[in-house]
Formats: structure tokens, C-alpha cells, sequence
């Protein structure tokens, strides 16, 4: 069975995680700090790092669930609308993640959104799994 919507954000957000991976590693070789983030630490680099870091951490599970769900027949809509808030809310966490200002509304924008996403996501999931067996 194929999954032609989570292909379509799966792919758009590889671009995107591409996109600041080049952001870090070029910022690496301008740089020319190969591990960690220099001595002293360069806090641009780090910024930058954990952005591309935080990405690889929450997306992955979220685009995985979206997977199961559309193999498992899950709405459509619900997929869209998953895949375009996710891809906003990292747009949101990407420039809202500062090492010098915790309160930027994009970082909680970007935060809240995924971890949102993903709890409903798994809720829908589970559902689809086991509804069945109690209905």
C-alpha cells in the first residue's frame, strides 16, 4: 500500500532539515569549529546546532505516526492539516529558537504545536488500533 501524503510532507520536511543542516554545517566551516561549539562556545553555532538537532528529535515520530495512520486508512484531512501545522510549527521553532531569549513566541509556537501534533496524533493511532476491538 502506498503513502502518497506522508511522502509529500516526509519530503518537504527533509528539505527543510536539509535547509538547516546547511545553516550548522556551513556555520561549522566558516567557523572552523569541527566539534561542539569552540572555546569559547560560539553561541550563534550552538543556536544553530540545536535547532537542527530539536528537528531530528520530534519529527521523525511525528512523521512515522502519520504513516501508520494513513496505512491504517486514517482521514485524509487529518493528515493534511498534520503535515502543513507541523511544517508551520518547525518553521516557528526554527527562528523562534534563541539561546538569549527563551520567551520568543515562535519557540513555544513551534514546541506546543509538535508536541501537540504528536499526543493527537498518537491518540488517533491508538484509536485506530484498538477502536475496533471495543466497538
Amino acid at each position: 500500500m502506498q503513502v502518497p501524503i506522508t511522502a509529500l510532507y516526509a519530503g518537504i520536511l527533509a528539505i527543510f532539515a536539509l535547509g538547516l543542516s546547511a545553516m550548522a554545517g556551513g556555520f561549522r566551516g566558516k567557523t572552523g569549529v569541527s566539534i561542539l561549539y569552540g572555546d569559547p562556545y560560539n553561541m550563534e553555532l550552538a543556536q544553530r546546532v540545536r535547532v537542527h538537532q530539536n528537528f531530528l528529535e520530534y519529527v521523525p515520530i511525528l512523521l512515522i505516526l502519520m504513516g501508520i495512520i494513513e496505512l491504517n486508512g486514517g482521514s485524509a484531512t487529518f493528515l493534511h492539516v498534520t503535515g502543513i501545522v507541523l511544517l508551520v510549527a518547525r518553521v516557528a521553532h526554527a527562528i523562534g529558537l534563541k539561546h538569549d531569549n527563551m520567551a520568543h513566541p515562535g519557540r513555544a509556537i513551534g514546541a506546543g504545536g509538535t508536541f501537540l501534533l504528536t499526543f493527537v496524533a498518537a491518540v488517533y493511532a491508538i484509536w485506530m488500533s484498538v477502536g475496533p476491538l471495543l466497538g
